[in-house]
């Protein structure tokens, strides 16, 4: 199921273009409904001090993974399909299979809607991932006012989409749009990041990890970004790769 999914089924992403006017507009307003807005390492290094004040265990785990990333990318059609893309693939499939699409220039939604069906599978997408992507270009989301949407809105007009499940969503608000109090519980990293970090016997479910980040409001996207960085050192100890 696509909530299993964990961090090393989605690439590294980068601080994209779009992210300006927009969110400098929803800070300086303090939009409750948008909340606070993920924009520098200086965001990432506030709510990790928030957290380390809040949580002993955070700051304990915070001296083992150093400064936290800021991970933005850019919002919009593109990031979505990526993410269809992505699912139950190895990230090396993954990246291969955008690569194609980016060099056929089938990254936007008209492109994917006047695409044939071999055009696309040349690429190396699977019937089901063609018609979610097709389905997205047809939903007529328009993804510049999902900036300043509240992010429960973000998330569900998101899930409407047939190919976008809550984990999905819950990234995009995160690392696409900023989202400072965003966290997926689904997250199969998260939870063993957090059954580690809070000596559990077993992984929490998502609703019991759910239910535990809300202590670390209003910064649980960096709660969801320490967690991620705690779970590669944990594993690099095991010697997982």
């Amino acid at each position: 199921m696509e909530t299993q999914r964990s961090l090393d089924t989605h690439k590294a992403v980068t601080h994209g273009p779009h992210i300006g006017k927009t969110r400098q507009f929803c800070n300086e307003l303090g939009m409750s409904d948008v909340g606070r807005i993920i924009e520098t390492p200086a965001c990432v290094a506030e709510g990790a001090t928030f957290l380390a004040e809040v949580e002993p265990r955070f700051a304990r785990a915070l001296e083992l993974t150093g400064p936290l990333p800021l991970r933005l990318r850019k919002d919009g059609y593109a990031a979505l399909l990526d993410a269809i893309v992505s699912q139950q693939v190895s990230v090396a499939a993954a990246d291969a299979i955008w690569g194609r699409l980016k060099a056929a220039g089938l990254t936007g939604p008209r492109k994917i809607m006047w695409a044939s069906d071999d055009a696309l599978r040349a690429c190396g997408m699977s019937r089901q991932k063609i018609r979610y992507a097709r389905e997205l270009a047809a939903s007529g989301i328009r993804f510049p006012t999902l900036r300043a949407a509240p992010t429960d809105e973000v998330i569900e007009t998101l899930i409407e989409v047939p190919g976008i499940g809550r984990w999905t969503a819950e990234i995009y608000a995160m690392f696409s749009l900023g989202r400072a109090d965003v966290f997926a519980p689904g997250d199969l990293a998260l939870q063993e990041a957090a059954r580690i970090i809070f000596e559990m016997e077993e992984r929490p479910t998502e609703k019991a990890l759910r239910d535990q980040s809300e202590a670390w409001s209003p910064w649980r996207g960096v709660a969801a970004r320490l967690l991620w960085a705690y779970y590669r050192v944990a594993k690099e100890r095991e010697g997982i790769r």
